[in-house]
């Protein structure tokens, strides 16, 4: 069974920008804030519609693409 993409995009919905599926936030903000040196845990208690494993997912999405 294939995995769902913790990630999601259309150009109508956030102006473009990749969300975080189920919600209506940017995934850019993770990157923002873990750039800033906070820790994860801070994201997830500042945008708690994110789930931790889907935080997880995008990251190692990234490590993977890099």
């Amino acid at each position: 069974m294939a995995l769902m993409s913790p990630i999601r995009t259309d150009p109508e919905v956030v102006g473009g920008q990749p969300w975080f599926a189920g919600t209506r936030v940017p995934v850019t903000h993770l990157f923002e804030f873990l750039k800033e040196g906070d820790p994860l845990d801070e994201f997830l208690r500042q945008f708690p519609t994110v789930e931790r494993e889907q935080a997880v997912a995008v990251l190692g999405m990234a490590k993977r693409s890099y």
